[in-house]
């Protein structure tokens, strides 16, 4: 059996969209399940449109994603000449002409076209012309003027189309830059590609691309148009959907893991299984197996996603990816056993990196200010005395979770205080807020010495009347 090869081949005039991580992602997909190879091609013949940043960030995200590639990359814009090559053989063989139109002549042509209910096609005017004028010209592919075209469609069966709705198209411009119709067929040829897996937007080329293999004597890849991607209205995924690029969601914290299980599940199921490793996709992956209909893009069922992961993801690795994020919190810290340990804490809450960075910062710094309706409601009087009397208590026992609530217990029954009350007091104290993980898995992160630091400090306010407390507390403390 031939090696089935795949390719991914994005222009660097836009950050990595999810469609286009998608599309890469099955391709990958469908190269590694047949043990074949991925390439990676960038079209950046739009040389006013690319630039260095997006080509930066389709990288970037790829490899993040883990969506390595086996060849390239490739780039369009080093292969000028091997597109030259090809036109002027088409030229030499009659299978294309010079056009000598001009803009002008085209576009009274279309409106022509238009006011007599026709569709708007070149008319073929300079295709039998003999002369060769030293004008500008673009170079036009000679279509077949009858008959038809099928796509056998590895998603959607044949598609046929009639070669006189085909147009002759242009393959090179009068400033000699070859189109993408043509480009994209020289290139999957001399690449050996066997599958072309892309979106249904390009089906409509895909006619167009058949003629010119079989004209430029290239045998034609397979193809598979996948369905477009919709947001929850339904309606094509754009920007007014919310965050569409790959990398706006890595820096939100999601994990490439939860990224890759959910693209991956855009338009393709295996009964009803939802978690998958990568090895799993790589097992189970087929193109039998893709929806014919569009997918929605939900991104609260990426978010549910990417919260599994976290949970399930070793403490270790977590921490380590977690670094970047507490950094931008303005938390310096080392990947050390306290981190470790806050992240275990963490990780049944946080549904994002980011959001773990912004609940872990009081492990790392001592509260600057309390929650006001706490202090209203938990640092009376009575909390005062009991934060007293705990803080004393915790001197003397193990500073382990058992011990510490054995303490806590004790006390609470000692100074008939209910246990609700009291531990939100601690909690306060130690956190500044009236939410955080279970109270003695943080005071075992803390560690003795910050635990009792913390409740000195909160001292200074519980038990005074919230407006006094405010007042008083020193700015940055």
């Amino acid at each position: 059996m031939k090696e089935v090869r795949t390719r991914f081949a994005p222009s660097p005039t836009g950050y990595l969209h999810i469609g286009g991580a998608r599309t890469a992602l099955f391709n990958w997909l469908f190269a590694r399940h047949h043990g074949g190879k991925f390439v990676l091609r960038i079209e950046d013949t739009d040389r006013s449109r690319s630039r260095e940043e997006f080509l930066a960030d389709i990288l970037d995200s790829l490899s993040w994603l883990g969506l390595h590639w086996d060849e390239g990359p490739y780039f369009q814009s080093q292969r000028m000449e091997l597109y030259r090559e090809h036109a002027e053989r088409l030229l030499d063989e009659g299978k294309a002409y010079r056009c000598y139109c001009t803009p002008e002549e085209l576009e009274e042509m279309r409106k022509r076209a238009l006011a007599e209910g026709r569709k708007p096609k070149y008319d073929g005017r300079c295709r039998y012309r003999k002369d060769q004028p030293d004008l500008p010209y673009a170079i036009r592919f000679k279509a077949p003027l009858d008959g038809v075209t099928v796509v056998e469609d590895l998603l959607r069966g044949k598609v046929t189309f009639r070669n006189e709705e085909l147009d002759d198209l242009i393959i090179v411009r009068s400033d000699g830059t070859p189109t993408y119709n043509f480009v994209v067929v020289v290139d999957d040829a001399l690449m050996g590609i066997t599958h072309v897996i892309r979106g249904d937007d390009h089906l409509n080329n895909t006619p167009r691309q058949i003629l010119l293999y079989r004209a430029l004597g290239y045998p034609v890849p397979k193809f598979a148009h996948l369905p477009l991607i919709l947001g929850t209205d339904r309606t094509r995924l754009s920007k007014r959907h919310g965050a569409t690029a790959v990398s706006a969601y890595r820096e939100m914290g999601y994990l490439p893991e939860a990224m890759v299980n959910y693209l991956a599940r855009l338009g393709w199921s295996y009964g009803d299984q939802e978690i998958f490793s990568l090895g799993e996709l790589v097992e189970k992956f087929s193109l039998e197996n893709v929806s014919k209909s569009p997918a929605v893009f939900d991104p609260e069922k990426l978010l549910w996603l990417n919260a599994h992961y976290i949970k399930e993801e070793p403490p270790e690795e977590i921490a380590r990816r977690l670094l970047p994020f507490l950094k931008e919190e303005g938390i310096e810290v080392n990947l050390g056993e306290k981190l470790i340990k806050a992240v275990k804490t963490l990780q049944p809450r946080a549904k994002t990196l980011k959001e773990m960075a912004s609940q872990a910062a009081f492990y790392f710094r001592p509260p600057t200010s309390y929650d006001q309706k706490g202090v209203e409601k938990f640092f009376t009087e009575r909390a005062s005395e009991f934060l007293e009397r705990f803080k004393e208590a915790i001197k003397g026992v193990p500073f382990t979770e058992e011990a510490l609530e054995a303490t806590f217990r004790r006390l609470c029954d000692e100074l008939e205080i209910k246990t609700k009350d009291a531990a939100q007091a601690v909690r306060l104290a130690l956190t500044g807020r009236t939410v955080s993980p279970g109270l003695f898995e943080v005071m075992d992160v803390l560690g003795p010495e910050e635990v009792i630091k913390r409740i000195e400090l909160a001292q200074t306010v519980c038990g005074r009347p919230a407006h006094a407390a405010e007042a008083d507390r020193t700015p940055g403390v």
